[in-house]
Parts: structure tokens; sequence; C-alpha cells
């Protein structure tokens, strides 16, 4: 990545870990609220709604866009609580829509009664997208994810990002690009595609450090560049709601999709979300019982109740009661069938909302059957387990020299960084 070397050559850098979990909307939570999950809440990236005041209550809800999930202040609040005067923009973190940043864009599409859906993004000031629409196109959402998830959405997130810097100077501005997420996660880390990915983003970040230099003119800009996790090999999959069900603790209802997950009546099942699950259990379920069980499953490195390991910082109202972590070089799947003629309908589509966990086997689509396989063992990267090795560590660079010590840091540590910048 010669543009991103060139950028950041002569600055400080060391190694990020990511906290448990690993994965998008906890570790940006704790990048921009400086907090550990049992104090912000988002303990995954969806959440099974269990407050006897959440209107909710009862559901699951993967990727909510919602900023209210995050019970912490974040950077732009911090810096509004300053200096009213401190602007912030965010573009394309999630749980950004509706946050407290000055100037926001996030994907927002319309579903339609039909069941379609329209492209548009949230934004603030609201008539924002109109204007960025005007001059990029609608963001390609069907590129921001899923069998067709490609450089189109990251070079649209810097073209608009560009714009917004030209037009606003943000004091502070938080981009996401998630380009490296695909071809690592669909065919390994180390292959062909994710190297060639790697080259594609760096003439991205080129191209928005050159923008950014445009927009701020003499002010040269400082750039923190933070890997959020590290995506490792995976030869294996385990399935915990399969092994649930087998010994006649998860419950399955019919419904207009066909058999799903009953919540309610279930002693135990498990929330997915790639190298750990969240696992819930009745009143009258055997904890020590369960966890054995699960421990007993190929893959699994560890299962712990949240409340009794505090070095994952996890005890928190939303999250299971128990926790599941992989070993590196696995992961889970969110399945409870055996039988694939009796998988939902859902599972064979590319749908982010109605699976209780994340489904990466949506990058491999098959355009021809106009449906996604149900082998999960094709999918060859994934991340969310404790970072124990080098190998799950990250990085945090900076242009300038100076800004931090350089030594190993966690997530939770770059907004303590970042807010040093502007003397708070």
């Amino acid at each position: 990545m010669p543009l991103l070397s060139k950028l950041v050559d002569g600055g400080d850098r060391a190694t990020l870990a990511a906290s448990l979990p690993a994965v998008t909307c906890p570790v940006q939570a704790n990048m921009t609220t400086g907090t550990p999950p049992s104090e912000h809440g988002v303990v995954a990236n969806g959440f099974y709604w269990r407050e006897s005041d959440s209107p909710k209550r009862g559901t699951v809800e993967m990727w909510t866009a919602a900023n209210d999930c995050i019970e912490r202040p974040q950077l732009w609040d911090v810096l509004h609580e300053q200096d009213s005067q401190l602007t912030s923009a965010v573009w394309f973190p999630l749980h950004s829509k509706q946050c407290g940043a000055d100037y926001v864009c996030t994907p927002a599409p319309i579903h339609n009664p039909d069941g379609s859906e329209s492209l548009w993004c949230y934004t603030k000031p609201e008539a924002l997208y109109g204007e960025l629409r005007d001059e990029f196109g609608h963001f390609p959402l069907h590129h921001f994810w899923g069998p067709t998830a490609g450089i189109a959405s990251t070079a649209w997130i810097v073209s608009s990002a560009i714009h917004a810097a030209k037009q606003y100077k943000p004091n502070l501005f938080y981009v996401y690009v998630p380009h490296l997420d695909y071809a690592a996660q669909k065919h390994g880390p180390d292959s062909e595609q994710a190297i060639a990915a790697l080259g594609e983003l760096d003439n991205e970040i080129g191209r928005l450090v050159e923008g950014f230099a445009d927009a701020y003119s003499h002010e040269n800009p400082l750039w923190l560049v933070a890997s959020e996790y590290v995506i490792t090999p995976v030869n294996n999959v385990s399935y915990p709601n399969r092994a649930l069900r087998e010994a006649g603790l998860l419950k399955v209802c019919d419904s207009e999709h066909g058999g799903v997950i009953d919540y309610a009546a279930s002693d135990a099942w498990a929330l997915v979300d790639h190298q750990f699950s969240h696992v819930f259990l009745s009143e009258s379920a055997d904890q020590d019982h369960i966890a054995e069980l699960l421990r007993s499953l190929s893959g699994v490195a560890d299962v712990f109740a949240p409340a009794e390991r505090a070095e994952y910082d996890l005890n928190h109202q939303r999250s299971g009661d128990l926790v599941v972590v992989s070993h590196p070089d696995s992961w889970q799947a969110y399945y409870w069938w055996d039988d694939d003629e009796k998988a939902p309908t859902f599972a064979r589509t590319v749908d982010i909302h109605r699976k209780p966990g994340y489904d990466p086997v949506e990058l491999f689509f098959d355009a021809e059957k106009k449906c996604i396989p149900l082998d999960a063992t094709l999918v060859k990267g994934s991340h969310g387990a404790p970072a124990m090795e080098d190998a799950q560590r990250g990085v945090l660079l900076c242009s300038q020299k100076g800004v931090f010590v350089e030594r190993p840091l966690a997530d939770i540590d770059v907004a303590d960084i970042v807010l040093r910048q502007f003397g708070i």
C-alpha cells in the first residue's frame, strides 16, 4: 500500500488489539467512546432485546442503525461539551444514524410496502444526500455487503467525504472504509484476492488524502489510520444452535419463512457473530451443563459467563448468559437445522436482518440458482475472537510523530488519543 505508506512514513505506529468481541459494531463503539462493551452496551453486531421495558422485547435485531443503542458519549459529544464550535463529521460507521455529530452520512434504504428497497442515505443536514446523489449517483448499497460487494461502495464513501470536507471543513472527520472485509472472508486473508483488495483500497486512501489536502488547504490535517480487527484464516466451523437443538434445548416454531427459533420456548439458543456467540438461557436451564456441551464443540476455545470473566469487559444486560469463543482458525454459523430442506426461506437469501446471526456465506451467492448455498465451510476468513496472538493484532498509524506513545494499544485507547489533539 504505497500511498498509505507515504502518508504515515515518519509518523507514529503501534500494534492495535481489538477487544472481545472483535467485530464491527463493538469495536467502533470502543474507539469512539473509549469504553468497553460492558459500559457502552454494544456487545455484538446485533441484539436480543430482553429488557422488560423495551418495545422490541423478545426479538432479535441485527445491524440496527440507530445511535441510541450506544450508552456512552462519543467523540463528537465530548467535543461539543468542551466547545460548541468544534464540529465533527461521521461517514458510514455503524450506529451513526441520529448521532450527535454535526455532519453524518450512513446507509438508510427505504423499505417499500412490496418488500423492495429504494436506495437512500440518512444525512445530516437532511438535504445533503440529495446533493451527493446528484453529484455521485445513489450510494451503491449492493456493493456495501453481499455477493457484489466491492470497491464501488468505498469509492462512493471517499468521494462524498471529500465533498463534505470541502463544504463544511469539520474539525474531526471519521471515515469508515469497509473494503478489506470482503475478499479476506471469502477467499482468506492471504489470498490473491485479499492482496489485490489492499491495492484497490490504497488508491482510494490516496484519493481521500489528496481531496482533504485540497479541502483544508494550508491546515495540514493530522491522519490517524486504525484497523478495527484482523481477519484470520479459518478451516473449521462450529454450529452451536444445532448442538443445542440436538440436546432438546432449542425449540423451533412454524412461521411464514418456515421453521424458526422459538426464543421464548427455548431453554438455550445462540446469537452467533463471526468467532463468538451470545447464548441466552431460560430461568430453568442448567448453565453448567450447557457450558460443558458447548465446550465440546470442535473449534470452541472458551465458554464463560460474562459476570465471571471481568477481563473481557462483556458484563452487560444485553450479553448472553454464556459467551462462546472460537479458536482463531474457526468460526460459528447460525444454522439450527440438520436437513437443508427444512431451512427457513431467508437462509438462502441475502438477508442481514431476519437471520439471528451474521452470515458470511451470503458472499457466495449463486447467480444461476439465484440463492446462496448452505455450506458454511466455504468461508475462508473470520474475526471476533480476542487478540491472543500477534497475528490477531492490527495497527494504529499516524501521519505525524509524537501524537501517541509507540507501545501496544487497545481499541479503547483510540478515543483518548483523538481527544488529546483537542486539548481534552
